[in-house]
């Protein structure tokens, strides 16, 4: 039950995103699947649900942590996404989204492994740490070459 809905949100997530954003733009990827309400900006409190759906997807014994076998998957996962959706050169900066999604950086008490509420509190210094231009929410101006 908990894989088929997840695997329905994760749909309606990604057909929810509007024509614009798809491509090969900076960014777009982000957006698309981190942006619930398809307004083009990801705020911290839709990457707060984003996250638990994420979190709820790689926790394979529910046991409420993600522990470092878990967490290889993810990582595993994660990069694969990139290969395959980010344009070349992308992502590779230090304010990379996928940066705020290694292990070290969600294991709060650096017990070696990431509980439920250590990676959705973690949602809004993720978002600051993507926001360039400190708006207070990621879109694509926040994206590509030159971007500070």
């Amino acid at each position: 039950m908990k894989t088929s809905v997840l695997a329905i949100a994760a749909l309606m997530t990604l057909t929810a995103v509007p024509a614009v954003l798809a491509g090969d733009r900076p960014g777009a990827h982000f957006i698309e699947n981190w942006d619930l309400n398809s307004d083009g900006e990801v705020t911290a409190d839709e990457a707060r649900e984003r996250r638990g759906n994420v979190f709820a997807s790689f926790d394979a014994n529910d046991d409420g942590y993600l522990d470092a076998e878990e967490y290889e998957l993810f990582d595993e996962a994660r990069a694969q996404d990139m290969a395959e959706n980010e344009p070349a050169g992308m992502g590779r900066g230090a304010r990379n989204p996928a940066n705020g999604m290694r292990l070290e950086v969600n294991d709060n008490d650096r017990d070696g492994k990431v509980s439920q509420a250590e990676f959705l509190d973690n949602a809004p210094d993720w978002i600051a740490m993507i926001d360039r231009n400190g708006d207070g929410v990621v879109s694509l101006a926040d994206f590509g070459p030159g971007r500070k």
